[in-house]
């Protein structure tokens, strides 16, 4: 009889069936309660996938702790941990998804609470896609801490998967369906009943049929009021309760004060009742926030989109076999198999076979790029021509499409300083609505005490600012999604305020304007002897010698190695050249004084070759301008910027470049040091924007009012930069102004409406000109407008 192993641990079962849990609808055996514990936790959290993908069993818990019966202690669990946090030095880094976010103010709830904890690095919450990036030191609070206390604020945090955010938001639809069909339902009957009341029908009739009619009003109310307006309530109560007011305390008020004062007439039978006009705008409010539920899940779904073009398995090669296996299944090292068409399953090195790649899902350019052995390639983009062979290098949160997802949400959390004094403003506005509500109560209470209350309720409902906390952060995430498509990352904060103001743009030369890789555009041979070399011939030779140097210059010549050709004896001559015999005769390659002892001064890099002391060839290199670049000068130009080239290279190169691209402006033979100076002088003048690739480029970028990384370039500079060019694409750059000057305007539109439409009803709804329903539409077509207007740049076309 075979022993039954420890679902989770894989450990022997010593306790028969004491000790289960469900899984996948099948009852697990675990060895202990401790295992039974983890397990079970790990299920209630929603965390099935783990024992679908996990590649080894779960560490055995040998004691029952306590915590870890609480429903998200299983996310401290490292095992676990390995899907969803990405670390970076000593800070944890994750993404969640926030239930029961509504407006501004709620994020602005939560980022001041957790704050609180000991350990919180850092933490944006985005009210337009209900999450938050939190960054925290592992070694003083747990991650369970963390959702624990913003579950006691009143809302429901999970890190955020795309399987479960669907799933979960696919409930939270039909719920919310419910809720809205139930509203809508009871507002027909209510108002059957209202309309005739209204209408005179009843006068001649007893009044015990007006009292009958009021009492089923109120009976076809009380599920509106009690069922489908919680959503406002408990937003309300969550507020108040940290001393705060947000845009559903006037809304709830007016819900709650007209239902009871209703029900209060009813059962006296004197007064009027409101029955009708609270489950209208209850109506209407739940229809604005449905159609505002869906704008901002289109806002928000790049980064999904992303995430799912990631395939769910891939072709493992191991000992000459192929098998399909679930990607979260790979690990660090594994040989994939790329077939043409597929998409690559994780990032990693080429280690066999050459190909074009598609990376537009990366850099939104269609044009594939060619790959070849060790060039470097990435999840979710697509293999076209060949097969290829690719190397493990980085899995789930360390790959680059988990780190653009990360940069996007954190750039769409951001707050410009204008979203700031929006936040602050509507706080305030909320106050004020109350102040001004309770002073037209008591107004209309003296002047026409019949009409005092349903004219404060038009003014509670109509003045709601909810259009006010939606004007920045939904244009704020859906320029970032525009920018992304763009192959366009931002890391900061105020780059959309940034952008639009730039007039003076400075650029490194060597891996920003060029490619950074030196390529042979001319070879000459020098025929001095009987024995005539071909320029193959000599291209070989010098590929030869310089085969393993890892001087830029050698790259040059990796395309002609001929393994043919064996080099003896080689010598590597720092700052001059390389030295060999081959085929018995000594052979040099570098610079004309290494070579032939005489030199003299010239602009282009020349690399000269002998044998046996005889001068056979001169190579000319430069390094290749980026195919765009000349096009993003002259768009940057046509935008109004002043543009200078800031080199270290002390060459006639720079110059014959600036010469090419149209640039007066020009700068070379720069330290780091004289370049952040250089920055600080224009500074004075301008606002200025630096683009730089290499690690001496962190400083000025550092310094400049916008600093522009080049996807290629070295971590640290684009540790230092504000935004990050994916794709190497220069004029997608001025593409970037344009869009944030697009997305400023409609920040501005939004914040316009918003304003106006307040100021417009206040003193409508004041003086008695709007009734309640009517102050319901308003508010709800005026936050509607402000999100249908922000979604205008989901159709920007750059």
């Amino acid at each position: 009889m075979s022993q039954i192993s420890c679902y989770h641990c894989s450990e022997p079962v010593l306790t028969g069936s004491q000790f289960t849990t469900r899984i996948q609808n099948e009852d697990k055996a675990m060895c202990c309660p401790g295992c039974q514990a983890v397990s079970q936790a790990i299920i209630d959290a929603g965390l099935t996938n783990y024992y679908k993908f996990r590649t080894e069993p779960g560490n055995k818990q040998t004691a029952l702790v306590p915590e870890e019966l609480n429903s998200v202690s299983a996310y401290d669990l490292p095992e676990v941990q390995q899907d969803f946090i990405h670390q970076r030095d000593d800070v944890n880094e994750i993404s969640l998804t926030i239930d029961g976010i509504t407006c501004a103010a709620c994020a602005w709830l939560i980022e001041q609470q957790v704050k609180k904890l000991a350990g919180i690095a850092n933490i944006q919450v985005n009210s337009t896609t209900q999450r938050a990036i939190i960054s925290w030191h592992a070694e003083q609070v747990k991650l369970s801490a963390i959702l624990n206390k913003i579950s006691a604020i009143g809302y429901q945090a999970a890190p955020f998967q795309i399987d479960e955010q669907e799933t979960r938001s696919k409930k939270d639809s039909r719920k919310f369906l419910l809720r809205l069909g139930l509203a809508g339902f009871a507002t027909m009957q209510v108002m059957m009943f209202a309309l005739a009341l209204y209408s005179g029908y009843f006068t001649e009739l007893d009044i015990e049929f007006r009292d009958y009619f009021r009492w089923v009003s109120m009976l076809f109310a009380a599920p509106v009021v009690f069922y489908s307006a919680q959503p406002f309530y408990f937003s309300a109560i969550r507020s108040i309760l940290m001393g705060r007011l947000n845009m559903d305390v006037s809304v709830s008020i007016a819900i709650c004060g007209a239902y009871i004062a209703s029900c209060i007439e009813t059962i006296n039978g004197t007064g009027e009742v409101y029955f009708e006009s609270v489950s209208m705008f209850t109506f209407f409010l739940l229809l604005g926030r449905y159609f505002e539920q869906n704008a901002r899940q289109k806002a928000s779904v790049s980064s999904s989109n992303l995430h799912k073009l990631v395939p769910l398995t891939a072709f493992l090669k191991s000992d000459n076999a192929i098998e399909e296996v679930p990607a979260k299944r790979l690990v660090i090292g594994n040989l994939i198999i790329i077939k043409p068409g597929d998409v690559i399953a994780a990032d990693g090195i080429i280690i066999e076979g050459s190909s074009s790649i598609n990376e537009a899902m990366l850099t939104g350019e269609q044009m594939p790029l060619a790959k070849s052995v060790d060039a470097q390639v990435f999840a979710g983009t697509i293999n076209i021509e060949q097969p290829i062979t690719v190397r493990v290098t980085a899995l789930g949160q360390d790959q680059l499409v988990a780190e653009i997802i990360r940069l996007q949400e954190i750039a769409s959390n951001s707050k410009p300083k204008i979203a700031l004094y929006a936040d602050r403003f509507s706080n305030y506005f909320t106050a004020a609505i109350l102040l001004i509500a309770t002073g037209t109560y008591a107004f209309w209470s003296f002047y026409s005490p019949e009409d005092a209350f349903w004219v404060t309720l038009s003014v509670l409902v109509a003045t709601c600012p909810c259009a006010l906390a939606l004007a920045t952060p939904t244009a704020v995430t859906c320029g970032t999604a525009i920018l992304t498509k763009l192959g366009i990352i931002t890391r900061k904060t105020g780059v959309f305020e940034k952008l639009p103001k730039l007039n003076h743009i400075v650029f490194d030369k060597t891996g920003t304007l060029t490619l950074g890789s030196l390529s042979i555009t001319d070879i000459e041979l020098v025929e001095c002897s009987t024995s005539a070399m071909t320029k193959e011939h000599v291209l070989e030779y010098a590929a030869a010698l310089e085969a393993s140097s890892l001087h830029p210059i050698a790259h040059a010549f990796q395309g002609h190695f001929n393994p043919a050709i064996s080099v003896a004896n080689k010598q590597n001559f720092v700052g001059n050249g390389l030295q060999g015999d081959i085929n018995g005769q000594k052979v040099k390659i570098g610079s004309q004084s290494f070579v032939n002892g005489t030199s003299h001064l010239e602009s282009d890099v020349i690399v000269w070759l002998s044998l046996e002391g005889v001068v056979r060839a001169k190579f000319t290199l430069a390094d290749e301008i980026r195919p765009d670049t000349a096009n993003a000068v002259q768009s940057l130009k046509k935008l109004g910027c002043n543009i200078s080239i800031a080199s270290g290279d002390n060459s006639g190169e720079v110059e014959n470049l600036a010469k090419r691209l149209g640039i007066e402006d020009v700068h070379k033979g720069l330290s780091p040091e004289d370049k952040l100076s250089l920055v600080r002088k224009l500074q004075q003048h301008s606002q200025v924007a630096m683009f730089g690739d290499g690690i001496n480029d962190a400083p000025v970028l550092a310094g400049a009012n916008l600093s522009v990384a080049m996807g290629s370039g070295a971590a640290i500079s684009k540790n230092s930069a504000d935004i990050i060019l994916l794709g190497d694409n220069l004029s997608r750059f001025s593409d970037a102004v344009k869009v944030a000057k697009f997305t400023g305007r409609v920040i501005k539109q939004n914040l316009f409406w918003a304003l106006g439409y307040n100021l417009f009803i206040i003193p409508l709804a004041v003086s008695g000109h709007v009734a309640p329903y009517i102050a319901a539409i308003g508010m709800s077509a005026s936050s509607l407008i402000v999100v249908s207007n922000s979604l205008r740049l989901l159709k920007v076309r750059v």
